[in-house]
């Protein structure tokens, strides 16, 4: 929905644009700020301001409003950044896939805008040249929550051309949303790491004052630079405060908070190092170490597995048709890995069907133990796979990965409920 016919023709005589400062006069009340998009919700003679303050304001225009153009807006050339690179420094590779570290705010309207290239993102970030060579480009830009499996095949393969290619590691700039499954496919294809892939996102845009975009990726370039690790992380604030950040395996990770700063948390496992925005690397995990080789690309996935939680009351009519259409379902049970009487026989005939099931728990800390109560022991007698401590989206990816692999049934089986990238943790860790 757009303006009214009214409000548009009074805009045009202005010649308004997005970006302008206005001042909005009505029933003795006065509203200046700069003039932002119409919102597809709002009301057709609602204009929308951006006061002083910064906030948005809506203001309901009738025949007695006036508006006037205080002054037009200036538009603002963006120039692509380029660093010239060093002999003496390590090369990273940035490959900018969107989310909110990758946005600005263009002021002038109020919008978030993607950065125009993974170079405006590092010229946001200066300090990341006086660390490392950047090599930086965009695979591809989008919000977090659209990414399927061709972006994560697409990503590996990028991943896997720039480090067999001789860079020193990989920095993917990535929204938070999704962030822990992409680190678990990232996992999961690449095959061998013998070098550092660190998934970096931020909470808060980087031209935000309180924003943690400049912090992680600075951290995210010193982690590959100073560190001895090897594999696939994801990187983020460890408190709200800007005092360090956590280095979270790829595959253990999970994002615990809608817009805390600290919202990504390991699970079931320690971080595996903390990076003091002060300097200084510490260590707090057992990591794989750098060493010489390729990294194998095993990007073969089947995206026809379901994700699904368990609820009381859970229809099991309603999920026969999402348990037998899909080659693989991943559920996250209650406690120790548990679903209704009604939905473990729905369960069996899938499997009987050919479906692969793996039972993880919505717990998300400790381990699924099928041995303990009946339904457990139903579970294991209809076939249902362990899946351990993993975390349910890590299990769900897996399982694709896995499927993408091979078709036999005790394979399938067997590298499940087998450790491949610390997805599953061996011996339990006892919180104080």
């Amino acid at each position: 929905m757009g303006y009214s016919l009214r409000l548009l023709d009074v805009l045009r005589s202005l010649h308004a644009e997005e970006g302008d400062t206005v001042l909005v006069k009505d029933t003795g009340r006065e509203y200046r700020g700069i003039l932002m998009p119409h919102h597809e919700f709002s009301d057709p003679d609602v204009v929308v301001i951006k006061l002083k303050s910064g906030y948005n304001v809506g203001v309901k225009t009738g025949p007695g409003t006036t508006i006037e153009i205080v002054s037009k807006v200036q538009p603002k050339e963006r120039k692509p950044h380029h660093m010239h690179p060093a002999k003496d420094k390590k090369t990273v590779a940035v490959l900018g896939t969107g989310g909110t570290i990758a946005s600005y705010v263009d002021y002038r309207t109020g919008a978030v805008h993607p950065a125009l290239s993974a170079d405006d993102l590092v010229a946001a970030v200066p300090e990341i040249g006086d660390i490392c060579n950047v090599r930086s480009e965009v695979i591809f830009s989008i919000f977090s929550e659209n990414m399927t499996v061709d972006h994560w095949q697409k990503l590996a393969g990028a991943v896997a051309d720039r480090l067999n290619g001789g860079v020193d590691g990989c920095i993917i700039p990535h929204g938070t949303d999704t962030m822990g499954y992409t680190s678990a496919a990232m996992s999961f294809m690449l095959e061998g790491l013998t070098k550092p892939v660190v998934l970096v996102g931020a909470q808060r845009s980087s031209d935000r004052p309180s924003t943690d975009a400049h912090t992680n990726l600075v951290s995210s370039a010193r982690f590959i630079v100073e560190s001895d690790a090897a594999g696939v992380y994801v990187l983020m604030h460890e408190t709200s405060s800007d005092t360090a950040a956590a280095v979270h395996l790829g595959t253990k990770v999970r994002k615990m908070h809608t817009s805390r700063r600290d919202a990504f948390h390991s699970v079931n496992c320690s971080p595996v190092a903390r990076i003091s925005f002060e300097g200084g690397i510490e260590y707090l995990a057992e990591h794989h170490k750098r060493s010489e080789g390729k990294v194998r690309l095993r990007d073969g996935m089947d995206a026809n597995v379901a994700l699904l939680q368990f609820y009381p009351g859970m229809s099991p009519a309603a999920f026969e048709s999402v348990l037998t259409s899909h080659h693989g379902v991943v559920i996250a049970g209650s406690g120790l890995g548990h679903v209704s009487k009604d939905m473990v026989t729905a369960i069996g005939k899938a499997i009987e069907a050919g479906t692969k099931v793996v039972m993880t728990s919505q717990c998300l800390y400790g381990r699924v133990n099928l041995n303990v109560y009946n339904t457990g022991r139903d579970l294991i007698t209809a076939g249902v796979i362990s899946g351990e401590d993993m975390l349910p989206e890590t299990a769900y990816v897996k399982l694709m990965w896995v499927l993408g692999q091979t078709s036999n049934d005790g394979e399938i089986r067997r590298l499940m409920i087998t450790d491949l990238r610390g997805e599953i943790t061996e011996r339990r860790e006892i919180d104080d």
